[in-house]
């Protein structure tokens, strides 16, 4: 019997995955999918975290390349990487149809 290996889509759906898996993350793609791009003071006012825990929060959507981020002192401008949001979107509608 052949073993089956890991795909580089499963692995980039994974990586999509954890960093969604938590409600502020959700929250900041789902408002980044909805505008242009957003200063982190302004999330920070609207979301109930410190600020280190909102920094973390995006530097772990920033490193699995869902947002990018433009300094613009004395804050951070951040959006969606469209590339990368379009084939999250293509990866997890793919998986999501698998035995439907």
């Amino acid at each position: 019997m052949q073993k089956e290996s890991i795909t580089e889509e499963q692995q980039k759906a994974a990586r999509y995955a954890k960093a969604m898996g938590h409600p502020i993350r959700m929250y900041v793609l789902e408002l980044l999918s909805k505008q242009a791009c957003c200063y982190s003071g302004d999330l920070s006012e609207e979301l109930p975290v410190v600020k280190s825990t909102l920094s973390q929060h995006l530097k772990e959507l920033k490193d699995a390349g869902l947002i990018q981020g433009e300094i613009e002192a004395p804050c951070v401008k951040y959006c969606l990487n469209k590339d990368n949001w379009q084939e999250a979107q293509n990866l997890f509608r793919k998986f999501l149809k698998i035995g439907v």
